[in-house]
């Protein structure tokens, strides 16, 4: 299924539009729906990452012009649901895959356990998730993508985030603003890096984006959720490819500050999933 669904989506018609580089784009226009009053509340980021989100967004990284294949992905760092960890597992990430002539958009989602926050886990980044997801979709044609062909990866927090939007119903609106909630926010395939352990199903469903997953053995928070979802996957018949290595503990991000060889080297396994599955074009 999920072959067929790349082979047809490749022959549609699509205009590739040269895309600003880190454009920026909130999900709604007049801030989230319910906390309209925190739209013009200033993020707070600092080094290596992003607190204080309360006017959701992505920011969009195109390939180079003539490079994009037609597939996207929506990115969700991690930072357990207090702080995102923006650079490392979201712009880095952003233009690995842009090497794959992939279109990639980076959230920035609310968070459910920074100090006094008004938001819920497991409800308000999952809403944030879709509206990007819907955003996106609707918007296809002026971001070079295929409706088709739009998938996300989620580090750590941002895997949970993941799993909160991939087993469910995509046409479930949680605060139907405007005519973007008419799209489903269903992903087409999923990326789970280290991936925490909320959202995971203890039943697969037969529908289940098919998926990537990788942590290291010695992660005490999220070894455990990727074994999980490749005995589901497996028991629901839905494709996964999973990668288990021995030592590298939990947030090494995308690899490029390991020492261990490993590590270092882990996002070729992503980029030959990408090619072999023909959501990636051979990186140049």
């Amino acid at each position: 299924m999920f072959k067929r669904i790349i082979f047809f989506a490749l022959f549609l018609p699509i205009i590739v539009k040269a895309q600003e580089t880190s454009k920026v784009i909130h999900l709604w226009e007049n801030g989230a729906p319910g906390f309209e009053h925190l739209k013009n509340e200033k993020e707070e980021a600092k080094e290596y990452w992003v607190k204080n989100v309360h006017n959701p967004s992505i920011t969009v990284y195109a390939p180079e012009d003539g490079k994009a294949n037609g597939v996207g992905v929506l990115i969700f760092p991690g930072g357990g649901h207090r702080l995102l960890v923006i650079d490392a597992e979201g712009t880095d990430a952003a233009k690995f895959l842009n090497q794959y002539g992939i279109t990639a958009f980076v959230l920035k989602y609310r968070m459910a356990r920074e100090p006094d926050s008004p938001y819920e886990l497991g409800v308000h980044a999952k809403e944030d998730a879709q509206r990007a997801m819907r955003l996106i979709r609707a918007n296809a044609k002026e971001f070079g993508v295929h409706e088709a062909l739009i998938g996300v990866m989620g580090f750590s927090a941002g895997g949970e985030v993941m799993h909160w939007m991939a087993y469910e119903d995509g046409n479930t609106v949680m605060n139907k603003v405007d005519e973007i909630d008419n799209e489903n926010a269903k992903p087409t395939f999923q990326i789970g890096i280290y991936p925490g352990p909320l959202g995971v199903p203890e039943t697969i469903p037969t529908d289940a984006p098919p998926a990537f997953v990788l942590a290291a053995n010695d992660d005490e928070c999220c070894s455990e959720p990727v074994f999980k979802l490749l005995q589901g996957y497996r028991k629901a018949g839905v494709p996964i490819e999973a990668h288990f290595y021995n030592e590298g503990g939990h947030g090494f991000n995308m690899g490029y500050r390991s020492e261990l060889n490993a590590i270092s080297k882990w996002p070729d396994r992503l980029g030959d999933w990408l090619v072999d599955t023909g959501l990636g074009a051979e990186k140049k």
